[in-house]
């Protein structure tokens, strides 16, 4: 199957809202990279590289203009790139490497050898869905699973994207883990990776997880679909319980930490590269 590759530039706050649009207008994948020389520090004027996947047989101008009007801004110009199937493959193979999350943690595609046989590995193909480890808004969260998972914890991965974050969970030695996404396909992947780690994971679209609360609740989204969840994720936090919030750029975190303070003790916990980690525990 071919694809086709959609590049926009904008200022931050409009590629945040964007992202999220072209998904709901129909991308299979969006992803979002910094422009600037140095991405530790989003300066004023700094843009951010939105680029996303679509089938060859979408019309990308329409796709564009339906996800501008969803996010409230003219319609961006962009760049299209036709990708065939077997290119993106390859692609994609050569662009993720091992991730060094840590001394004791490695993310690493199925088609490399573990660097460090010791440490703990998560063996993983993305396929369509977000989540290498690679990007930095995940290597934030995946560090607070390794500070914060105890053993036997309930743990909540939603927007599960490839399942990194709850399969890395079930790796630190987590218990009953929940991985949630709204998109079929994120969860096919989610499942295909769990697989082929030898971890058991429940998977489920959002209106479908069972009831319960967890000692720990990962999303690793973007910040206005956290901010909207916020009751949703609290729900699902039990009291003390603790939550980590990522997707998010270091100039949206203040807004974020604020929306979860109503439930939580909340604040912004580290910073890197332009984006932001939010932590907090349950009141």
């Amino acid at each position: 199957m071919a694809w086709l590759s959609i590049a926009l530039e904008l200022d931050p706050a409009q590629a945040e809202a964007l992202s999220e649009a072209l998904l709901e207008a129909g991308a299979e994948s969006v992803s979002l990279e910094s422009t600037s020389d140095d991405p530790a520090t989003l300066e004023p004027g700094d843009r951010m590289r939105v680029i996303a996947l679509a089938p060859a047989a979408a019309d990308p101008a329409a796709l564009v203009a339906a996800a501008a009007a969803i996010a409230s801004i003219a319609p961006p110009g962009f760049i299209v790139t036709p990708v065939e199937e077997q290119d993106w493959v390859r692609r994609s193979q050569s662009q993720f490497g091992p991730v060094c999350v840590s001394d004791r943690l490695w993310i690493v595609p199925s088609w490399h050898t573990p660097p460090d046989r010791a440490a703990i590995v998560v063996r993983l193909d993305p396929g369509l869905a977000f989540g290498t480890g690679s990007h930095v808004s995940t290597r934030l969260v995946l560090r607070f699973l390794e500070e914060n998972v105890r053993r036997g914890d309930r743990v909540l991965d939603y927007g599960c994207g490839s399942g990194i974050l709850a399969i890395a969970a079930a790796k630190l030695g987590a218990g009953e883990i929940s991985a949630v996404d709204i998109d079929p396909q994120a969860l096919e992947t989610t499942a295909a990776n769990a697989n082929g780690n030898g971890v058991a994971l429940q998977l489920a679209a959002p209106e479908s997880l069972l009831p319960g609360t967890y000692d720990l609740v990962a999303a690793n989204i973007l910040a206005g679909p956290l901010i909207a969840l916020e009751p949703l994720l609290a729900a699902r936090t039990r009291r003390n319980g603790r939550i980590a919030l990522s997707g998010i750029l270091e100039s949206q975190a203040a807004e974020v930490a604020a929306a979860y303070a109503r439930d939580f003790d909340a604040a912004v916990s580290t910073t890197e590269e332009g984006w932001a980690l939010v932590e907090g525990t349950r009141r």
